[in-house]
């Protein structure tokens, strides 16, 4: 009987890693032809300021691919497939392209662009920031680059040399998803990071949530140890917010505020003002 049990199980194991396997390879296939085409697109959600959540300090374009039935698809659902492959490489390039051109439309826009640590000397996704530094002096000082905690770790050093770089050009480096992966504290000392975006799994839910509420303030005294901006991610109570505030957090970010949109508001605007002509 146990071994009938043991037959069953890895026959099931089995289909279970062929279905993974067969989705991956779906998952490839739908961004390599996005990619191909150009159906990628930003979509934009703002950061409010905690203590005025009307007022907006800064919005993160999250990358999106259309699939063949023109159906806009969030990056949780292929990033993780494509992030280690060269997909991964261009997506990050696209968004890094579509990012600046967007702040260079939009003088008073400030932005935040995902990249993985594993496009840190990626040839192009260089010479895409380079161009549109060129474009745009005024672009260096209003774009924030987001590289989350688990890529950081890969290669930590090569992250903090770039990070260095980068910054001496005026560019904001933001620490996405903290506390989700293993930061080394001997890394942490090391990284110059200048925002630490806290990661949702600790604010969703937070106002019920005592053991979240001490861990998320420990969070806030060490950012305010390292002298660093705090986000929280996926606010989509009121409750929680007011937890947040009442932490210290500096800025929210969820749907409380608004849903990532690929229509934001300054593109209406702009619409006006030509119609107004």
């Amino acid at each position: 009987m146990a071994r009938v049990k043991g037959k069953f199980s890895e026959g099931a194991r089995n289909a279970l890693e062929h279905a993974v396997s067969a989705r991956d390879r779906n998952t490839m296939d739908m961004v390599q032809r996005a990619i191909q085409h150009r159906q990628v697109m930003l979509a934009f959600q703002p950061v409010v300021q905690t203590t005025a959540p009307d007022h907006v300090a800064f919005y993160e374009g999250l990358i999106r691919v259309l699939d063949e039935t023109g159906r806009v698809i969030p990056a949780a659902e292929f990033i993780n497939a494509v992030e280690d492959t060269e997909f991964g490489r261009m997506l990050d390039c696209i968004a890094l392209e579509k990012g600046l051109a967007e702040l260079e439309r939009v003088p008073a826009l400030r932005l935040s662009i995902n990249m993985s640590a594993r496009s840190v000397g990626y040839k192009k996704w260089m010479r895409t920031l380079t161009r549109g530094l060129q474009n745009d002096p005024t672009v260096a000082e209003r774009l924030i680059l987001e590289i989350t905690e688990t890529s950081a770790m890969t290669v930590p050093e090569l992250v903090t040399t770039f990070m260095k770089d980068l910054q001496s050009k005026g560019i904001t480096f933001a620490m996405d998803d903290f506390g989700s992966g293993y930061t080394a504290l001997r890394h942490f000392k090391d990284f110059s990071f200048d925002i630490l975006k806290i990661d949702g799994e600790f604010s969703s839910g937070i106002a019920q949530d005592p053991d979240n509420q001490v861990l998320v303030g420990a969070i806030v005294k060490i950012a305010e140890q390292f002298d660093l901006f705090t986000v929280a991610e996926r606010v989509e109570t009121q409750a929680d917010a007011d937890v947040l505030r009442a932490l210290g957090v500096d800025c929210l970010q969820g749907y409380l505020f608004a849903a990532p949109t690929v229509n934001p508001p300054w593109r209406d605007e702009q619409k006006l003002r030509k119609s107004a002509r």
